[in-house]
């Protein structure tokens, strides 16, 4: 049994995580730091956890946790590490986006693998910490490595992908209130969105010298969770050949799966799934993506990724089912 702490408790991130860990046989829960919500019950935030959990945020840490996840918002986690010390024992899983990118995965004495189990399991199980990959990035990159493992991204890739109001955050946004989001659909940061650095670094890391732009347009949906992603590209080989390729890349893969039927998205919202389809028409390949944004694409993984790092089973804490209405 290891000891889990958590910083930036109140969120939707770490809302998922706390219903994740506190199911986890492999995990006691230790403290839940929350500045603005020292001394109040965590069933009162997350009010879907009454009967489940009897903790209290807290302000204050303890430095000798086996594993600290830092749900703290983006930019936020490397001025907490700064101010805070943990023990040489301690690993950090960070779900915000500070340590990501390769040239920013060092601070201080730490060192910070990127946390997609698809793409670095080995180093994963050695790391001890981990940047854990962002929504958009999770569905793009498991879209598109199979293709960058052969060299096959050769022309531009085109993504659309369309994210719930969970992935902007609890707090209330002019974009997130329900009567903007219900019956609207919007894009934002078009062919600008920050997680196309991660997805680029990924491909170079298979595909030496990729070069091929991404044109991805983000949306929001005006639902709460989960990721569509569909993406095309030129494709030489036949739809066959590419759905072959697809599967024996994922053969191994505990929670991405290739459909031979067209998907959806309730198919893996509250589950940790990624569920890939292909399709080949008038020489492009069509590859669509759908993923829980705030369990496959971030607590979901970040317990992967402890997993990993601690030597439990993949799966474990993790065997979640998709409802079916």
């Amino acid at each position: 049994m290891i000891k889990a702490g958590i910083i930036g408790g109140s969120g939707y991130t770490a809302g998922e995580l706390l219903r994740l860990l506190v199911h986890h046989s492999k995990v006691e829960l230790d403290f839940v730091y929350s500045t603005t919500n020292a001394g109040v019950g965590i069933d009162k935030q997350h009010p879907d956890m009454i009967g489940e959990i009897d903790l209290e945020f807290t302000d204050t840490i303890n430095p000798n946790v086996d594993v600290l996840f830092l749900c703290l918002g983006h930019g936020r986690s490397r001025e907490f590490l700064k101010n805070h010390s943990f023990s040489e024992k301690t690993k950090v899983i960070d779900l915000g986006n500070d340590f990501r990118l390769k040239k920013d995965n060092h601070y201080v004495n730490r060192d910070f693998v990127y946390g997609l189990p698809e793409l670095q399991k080995e180093n994963i199980k050695k790391a001890k910490n981990i940047a854990n990959p962002g929504c958009f990035a999770t569905a793009i990159q498991l879209a598109l490595l199979p293709l960058a493992s052969t060299g096959k991204i050769s022309d531009a890739v085109h993504i659309n992908a369309t994210t719930g109001s969970t992935g902007a955050g609890v707090v209330p946004g002019s974009t997130t209130h329900f009567s903007w989001r219900d019956n609207n659909f919007s894009s934002y940061k078009v062919f600008t969105h920050q997680h196309l650095g991660e997805v680029e670094q990924s491909l170079q890391q298979l595909q030496n010298h990729f070069v091929a732009p991404l044109f991805f347009i983000p949306n929001r949906g005006n639902f709460s969770k989960g990721i569509y992603a569909t993406l095309y590209t030129k494709f030489e080989g036949s739809e066959e050949e590419a759905k072959a390729l697809y599967k024996t890349f994922y053969k191994d893969a505990q929670f991405t799966t290739i459909s031979d039927q067209e998907i959806s998205l309730k198919q893996v919202v509250n589950t940790n799934k990624c569920i890939l389809h292909i399709s080949k028409k008038n020489g492009m390949l069509l590859v669509t993506s759908v993923i829980d944004n705030l369990i496959k694409g971030a607590s979901g993984q970040a317990i992967h990724n402890m997993n990993l790092m601690f030597g439990f089973e993949e799966n474990t804490g993790l065997k979640l089912k998709a409802s079916a209405f």
